[in-house]
């Protein structure tokens, strides 16, 4: 009953102590708010662009795309890839992966503040000028913000989108059966530009260049790569669970006293009764030939061991246990029991003994030792 109450009182200390932490938690601990990168399609910040991805996803049907660019959908043609001023450097092989889909029969709009080297765009360096004064291929003028001081450097092949007196700001190149439309722009995506000026009219016009039936935005040149692992599969909240039910069972088996690891034996048997000490034992006896000693030995220890096993009294002298040893030792004669008795019991009534007479009666002693561990 005492140690019901014990636990009892255990867990109440247990549990007050957990509502004490989750009280302090909550008042002191304000939330800071969420750090986002620039140009990722989640971000709400002004550097984001969550608000023309949520556009486009009402008007056609639009999707983030998060993996490597080896894994793009070659077998499917006429899609939209948008690459907005990616944050990481891309590898030679990236490059060439993000090729072979345009080949393909897809589009990528990539827009960067300086693209230069990226799938073989040159740039020139010009004066900044924000806002700037562009010009369409129809001569419309229209104005948007421009805060990159670089210009697209035109190749023959190449289809001029949008300009301003600085130079080409939009192109469109062929690369095998798709295209490259790209854009020194951008900023024109970001969620506090995109309806200052006409900068979402431009943008919708760069989108309608590539003329595609569905948009991929590219979230892998953000670091914002899927987690294709195995604890991805499961939601949040379910691991949370898990989580606190793992500790809650820690706690429980705590409580009840198990322990975990490896069991060591103490000191006192490892050490006193080890096979080590035995045989030092055991060579001291015989390298000072005490061999009545050890006998002597021996034959007390046998006798402890009919105490224990048979029930028979260690005060008992050796000769008077052939009746006792009689009704117990069944495998034995009785006539060869009686002369088991007499002889031992003269072997240790000598003083000293031959080496011969000692491994003869230890042997016989043993014998009768495993006879009775044996029961």
């Amino acid at each position: 009953m005492k140690n019901k109450y014990s636990n009892r009182k255990t867990w109440l200390w247990l549990i007050s102590v957990l509502i004490l932490f989750i009280l302090i938690s909550y008042f002191t601990f304000s939330p800071k708010p969420q750090p986002f990168p620039r140009y990722v399609t989640d971000s709400p910040s002004p550097t984001g662009v969550k608000a023309i991805y949520t556009y486009l996803n009402k008007e056609t049907d639009v999707a983030i795309w998060g993996k490597p660019p080896e894994l793009l959908p070659h077998t499917a043609k006429n899609k939209l890839l948008i690459m907005i001023e990616p944050s990481i450097q891309l590898t030679k092989e990236e490059k060439q992966k993000y090729v072979s889909f345009m080949k393909d029969g897809n589009t990528i709009l990539f827009l960067k503040d300086n693209p230069k080297g990226i799938f073989d765009v040159k740039t020139v360096s010009t004066k900044d000028a924000a806002p700037t004064t562009t010009f369409e291929n129809e001569n419309r003028v229209v104005k948007s913000l421009v805060k990159s001081s670089q210009r697209l450097k035109q190749s023959d092949q190449d289809k001029i989108l949008f300009h301003d007196h600085l130079g080409p700001i939009a192109l469109k190149r062929t690369f095998g059966k798709g295209q490259l439309i790209v854009a020194v722009t951008p900023e024109w995506m970001t969620n506090q530009n995109i309806l200052k000026l006409d900068n979402l009219s431009q943008i919708l016009l760069l989108i309608k260049e590539g003329n595609s039936n569905a948009i991929l935005f590219d979230e892998y040149i953000h670091g914002q790569w899927n987690d294709t692992g195995f604890m991805s599969a499961f939601p949040k909240w379910l691991l949370l669970i898990l989580l606190q039910g793992a500790v809650v069972i820690m706690l429980w088996l705590w409580l009840k006293g198990k322990r975990f690891g490896p069991i060591f034996m103490t000191r006192e048997e490892t050490v006193r009764f080890s096979d080590e000490g035995i045989r030092a034992l055991t060579a001291w006896y015989l390298k000072g030939s005490r061999y009545h000693d050890s006998i002597i030995i021996q034959a007390d220890y046998v006798k402890l061991l009919l105490q224990e096993r048979w029930g028979i009294p260690y005060s008992r002298q050796w000769g008077d246990l052939p009746n006792y040893l009689e009704r117990k030792w069944q495998q034995i004669p009785t006539c060869e029991i009686r002369l088991f008795i007499n002889g031992l019991t003269q072997v240790l009534e000598k003083e000293k003994i031959s080496k011969q007479e000692y491994l003869l009666w230890s042997k016989k002693l043993d014998q009768l030792r495993k006879e009775v561990e044996a029961g």
